[in-house]
């Protein structure tokens, strides 16, 4: 296991332990993760389906669900009160009857128990869409105050290198003030992983070699981001070698606060950040832990439905470290 998990493990071994909830208890990736998280002392797996089909599935994987709560939505002693929470919580939007069925699906029931304080994070996507786990987060969870939407990041590691890249998973085409606060965050989660962010803002010219719609709002972004926070180390527009190595940085950038040493990238758009982690990954090397959610006020993540089971033990350990901070 690499360095950055080792001192994930190392946090959450010395922090109570968090209540993880995993609406896809009936995976046989998801069940042998929760369940390894358990033995191990690191989480409070929140196991949801139907109880009996969940220990028939464990004893067949030969998993031990001593330490962790099997929780079924039929049979939950709260669910009367978590209908009512949810109806006013939806301001609404939502009768009484709606909210009985929509908390029968495990992703809407398990997010009102992080909501609820039920538990302190989710980490769901093995069998579910991204929408499935994070239409739910929006309407109940909600984002931190003056945080306008959601993002996904990854940080992409090999052997003792840590970068964090970002929105590679939520948002398509975002504007400047979309940019800023996607930087913010991003900024945010780099310190989680004790990464000292440096924060390039990405594209496809640097400091005005080329002009367009597409640079102008990723220059704008750059002020923006100063006025939330005046001691980020940020710069652009940047093409990615004038941030990341210094030699050519000193030509095309040599007033650049970076110094050609970036280690948090935010690409322009879904598309740039979406190919750019997975050659990193396919050809660098490199592992992309994630996709990370940022700006919400209680930690989601959101598996990709091809994860191995270490995909979703890893995400529920960044979940937990999230759910400390």
């Amino acid at each position: 296991m690499s360095d950055l998990f080792s001192d994930i493990k190392d946090s959450l071994e010395r922090t109570e332990r968090k209540k993880i909830v995993f609406p896809e208890a009936e995976d046989e990736r998801v069940l042998k993760a929760a369940c390894k998280l358990a033995d191990e002392g690191l989480a409070e797996p929140v196991l949801i389906g139907k109880e009996s089909k969940v220990k028939q599935y464990a004893k067949e994987m030969e998993a031990d669900l001593q330490h962790c709560f099997v929780v079924d939505p039929e049979e939950y002693g709260g669910f009367d009160q978590m209908t009512e929470v949810f109806v006013e919580r939806r301001k609404g939007k939502v009768t009484k009857a709606e909210a009985e069925q929509l908390l029968l699906e495990p992703n809407y029931f398990g997010t009102m128990l992080v909501y609820m304080e039920e538990a302190d994070g989710l980490v769901s996507g093995a069998a579910h869409s991204t929408s499935d786990t994070v239409r739910p987060a929006l309407q109940i969870i909600k984002t931190k105050p003056g945080i306008q939407r959601t993002s996904g990041v990854f940080v992409m590691v090999r052997k003792e290198e840590k970068y964090l890249m970002g929105d590679c998973a939520i948002n398509i085409a975002p504007s400047s003030e979309e940019l800023t606060e996607i930087a913010v965050e991003s900024a945010k989660t780099a310190t989680l992983f004790r990464i000292d962010p440096r924060i390039a803002m990405l594209s496809f010219s640097t400091k005005g070699s080329a002009h367009s719609v597409e640079t102008d709002k990723v220059e704008a972004s750059v002020p923006l981001a100063l006025v939330e926070d005046d001691s980020l180390v940020i710069d652009g527009e940047l093409q990615f070698d004038a941030a990341f190595v210094p030699e050519v940085q000193e030509k095309k950038a040599p007033d650049s606060p970076l110094k050609g040493s970036a280690n948090v990238f935010i690409f322009p758009s879904l598309e740039a950040g979406n190919i750019g982690y997975k050659m990193m990954e396919r050809l660098g090397g490199f592992e992309a832990v994630g996709p990370i959610l940022q700006g919400l006020q209680k930690p989601v993540n959101d598996l990709s439905r091809g994860c191995s089971e270490e995909d979703v033990y890893k995400l529920a350990l960044i979940t937990a470290l999230q759910a400390t901070s």
